[in-house]
């Protein structure tokens, strides 16, 4: 009996287009059937957290996925577009969990909303807030399981509402969110037909170069947020907004001019906030808020703490406490996690310096640049 051949497969640069049209979906098939088996185990993932109430969300393993998949990613695709990819899968993964409830900033199409969009994907629900303060408080009474908040621009500085929030009320962080924020003209005229630019006021001043440049400063009106300037677009067709690249698309409105923004490194980093702080990921950053004493080089006295047990500062702000002239509350960020011996250490001979002194999370290092 004469022995079966099995059929030869050309190598890739023999194939015409029909023959590598048909390979690829050969492989989407694959791919699709290795998703929903994974999609299988993660349900049963779900099933264990939610009997013993862990969390759904969890920013080391978060960290720990997209640190293997780089680690296993041989091209040609570039860890970023497989990082994407994996953000979408795990948005979906809380899906099939428990729908993870997200509060930002709103409203709709701003650029809170726009960061909380690229962490956490499309297929958990997103809740527009009307201010910061209610963002601590909604996820406090349980009506929303995350809450991202500004806390510094690059350009901008510190974001007072955000500080003022965590002196008030007691909150995690578990993690942040670095996200390149550019600003583009939104329009359904060109430039030269507009009759009015509507945004936030501190948008006109990070794009005042372009705006003079085209002779659009004595055009400009300032309104609340970049969404309420798209909205009104909606209805202006004179008119154009300065705003994000989300709003255009949730608005319907034709971005005229991309990237305004006199800086391209402008970046503004957020903070995810909850009722937990992360669990250790290997590589933490962890923040701290407190007010010393009423003496002479207190101050110092704290920061040579951490310096003599060897605890990096990354970043220090400060706030009036609001309940005595002259007394601040200090915000730092600290490289290792709460759970590290030296930082225990740290945090426990500072308090002999402090008045009040409050570890507020400790979280993954964003090393990503989101949105960029």
């Amino acid at each position: 009996m004469p022995e079966r051949m099995e059929p030869k497969t050309k190598p890739l640069d023999e194939m015409d287009l029909a023959e590598l049209r048909v390979q690829i979906d050969r492989l989407d098939e694959q791919i699709v059937r290795t998703l929903n088996q994974r999609a299988e185990v993660v349900i049963r993932v779900g099933h264990i957290k939610n009997a013993d109430g862990t969390p759904v969300y969890a920013p080391d393993r978060e960290k720990q996925v997209l640190e293997r998949i780089a680690a296993i990613n041989t091209g040609p695709l570039p860890d970023s577009t497989l990082w994407a990819i994996y953000r979408e899968l795990m948005s979906g993964s809380f899906a099939l969990e428990r729908r993870l409830r997200i509060g930002y900033l709103g409203p709709e199409g701003s650029f809170s909303h726009l960061g909380a969009t690229v962490k956490f994907g499309q297929s958990v629900e997103y809740r527009p807030l009307p201010d910061i303060r209610t963002i601590f408080e909604e996820v406090a009474r349980g009506h929303v399981d995350l809450g991202m908040v500004p806390v510094e621009n690059s350009i901008g500085g510190g974001v007072i509402d955000t500080l003022d929030a965590f002196i008030e009320l007691e909150m995690h962080i578990c993690a942040e969110v670095m996200v390149a924020i550019h600003h583009n003209l939104l329009a359904r005229r060109p430039v030269d037909k507009l009759e009015k630019i509507y945004s936030k006021p501190e948008v006109f001043t990070q794009c005042r170069r372009w705006l003079s440049a085209n002779g659009l400063m004595d055009k400009t009106v300032p309104v609340a947020s970049t969404s309420r300037a798209a909205e009104i677009v909606t209805g202006e067709e004179s008119s154009g907004a300065i705003g994000s690249a989300l709003a255009a698309k949730l608005y319907g409105l034709p971005i005229q001019v991309p990237n305004v923004e006199d800086n391209a490194n402008n970046l503004t980093r957020f903070l995810v906030i909850g009722k937990e702080s992360a669990r250790p990921s290997g590589e933490d950053k962890t923040a701290i808020m407190f007010t010393t004493a009423h003496r002479s080089g207190a101050l110092a006295d704290v920061l040579d703490v951490f310096r003599r047990n060897g605890v990096n500062l990354t970043n220090i702000d400060t706030r009036p406490s609001k309940k005595h002239n002259w007394e601040y509350y200090f915000f730092v960020d600290c490289e290792g996690h709460r759970e590290d011996e030296n930082m225990i250490q740290a945090v426990e001979e500072a308090r002999e310096h402090c008045l009040q002194l409050n570890v507020l999370g400790s979280f993954p290092r964003a090393k990503e640049i989101m949105g960029a």
